[in-house]
């Protein structure tokens, strides 16, 4: 295998090619936990650059009593399509002939370990940001000192004390057997971040995965369940946070009291920074007409006082991090099948003819075709809340 490199021919035996291939799935299996909860359907190989899949209704309860000797009518059952566009992504890597001559390890080798996960991290991304658009929400609510709840009804309200609890994963667990979203084996799925994780699991009633490991086959990243609800950890678990307000400064300072639409601040901005970008300043989020070095205009009054502070408003409360948890029903989503559509390319030196007359780069990469698309909308639950981690954690 040292030797693929340095040929200097383009040829590459379908053997090492398909090695090559698995080495590339396998790396990136470990990084698909969005995907491996969907359900998968084959690239339509001539049939365009739509891949479909079909959305079958169910039928209304039969309460007529059958009349002796007579056949009813029968019901017709209702199939409707769900159709998204394939898109084909990819990355690769150009190696020099001194790296390839003078490295110690396999060179292609490590480089498709890496192309691996970056491709699972990239295809599981594109999934991620698909099926949190579903339109199923639930904020976790505000805990009072006396026990109490205050519903929140935004997600600019969110802050570390709005935790995912063990009531909340219950609440949530009952909505979608309300819906009669399908299970997994009898349990639903959570994917979560492990910041949210690390609070979720100081509750009495977590049951840790090795616990129940024996019984039954873990999910790649599976960690534990609570309330009939199974879950899953990864950093890539969608993370809601707005970007510093300038390069220099994540938050922004009131220079003087006003009541208006305007806004002067202390710090100094480019021009026109923050025009169409929203802002979160006295718990409310407002957004910003256009800018100048000094001053903001909304497009609504607000009234403000010196010295109060102004927020990225794309997270939580005082910008902090915010974490979509999506619990998940079996047949929610739809992905297509990984194993399909992708491949490694590996170009040898010497296999580019007069691109490379003195035979100095070889390069590896790899391709794939994917799409994602919500089936069931309602059998998705996004539940947002906060961490302990909230003031730390980044957008992803």
């Amino acid at each position: 295998m040292s030797n693929m490199n340095t040929q200097t021919t383009g040829a590459l035996s379908a053997e090492m090619k398909t090695y090559y291939g698995m080495e590339l799935l396998e790396n990136a299996k470990p990084a698909l936990v969005h995907n491996q909860f969907a359900a998968t359907r084959g690239v339509p190989v001539g049939g365009g650059k739509t891949v479909e899949w079909r959305k079958f209704g169910s039928f209304e309860k039969a309460l007529t009593p059958l009349t002796e000797g007579v056949t009813p009518d029968g019901s017709g059952i209702s199939v409707s399509y769900i159709t998204k566009e394939l898109s084909q992504y990819g990355d690769y890597t150009t190696v020099s002939d001194m790296l390839d001559l003078t490295a110690i390890d396999d060179v292609v080798l490590e480089i498709t370990d890496r192309h691996g996960a970056n491709m699972g991290l990239t295809l599981d991304t594109v999934t991620r940001n698909e099926i949190q658009q579903g339109t199923k929400v639930i904020y976790a609510p505000t805990i009072n000192a006396d026990g109490s709840e205050t519903e929140v009804l935004h997600r600019y309200e969110l802050g570390k004390a709005n935790k995912l609890t063990a009531a909340l994963v219950a609440r949530a667990a009952t909505a979608l057997k309300k819906m009669n979203a399908p299970t997994f084996d009898g349990k639903y799925v959570c994917i979560l971040h492990p910041s949210v994780a690390f609070d979720l699991r100081n509750d009495p009633d977590w049951i840790a995965a090795h616990q129940y490991a024996a019984a039954t086959e873990l999910f790649s990243g599976e960690i534990g369940e609570l309330h009939g609800v199974r879950f899953v950890e990864t950093t890539e678990a969608k993370i809601f946070r707005g970007k510093d307000l300038t390069e220099k400064n994540r938050n922004l300072t009131v220079a003087s009291a006003s009541t208006g639409n305007t806004i002067t601040v202390k710090e100094t901005l480019d021009a026109n920074a923050l025009g169409g970008k929203f802002i979160l300043v006295g718990g409310k989020r407002y957004l910003v007409i256009s800018s100048t070095a000094n001053t903001l205009s909304l497009m609504e009054n607000v009234s403000v006082s010196a010295n109060d502070s102004i927020y990225p408003a794309e997270g939580g409360a005082e910008g902090g991090a915010v974490y979509g948890c999506l619990f998940i029903g079996k047949g929610a989503y739809g992905v297509i099948d990984l194993s399909e559509g992708t491949e490694v390319i590996v170009k040898p030196r010497g296999s580019s003819g007069t691109a490379d007359p003195l035979d100095q780069r070889s390069s590896v990469g790899w391709k794939g075709v994917h799409a994602a698309a919500i089936l069931y909308d309602e059998y998705i639950l996004r539940v947002e809340c906060g961490s302990t981690y909230s003031d730390e954690d980044m957008a992803n």
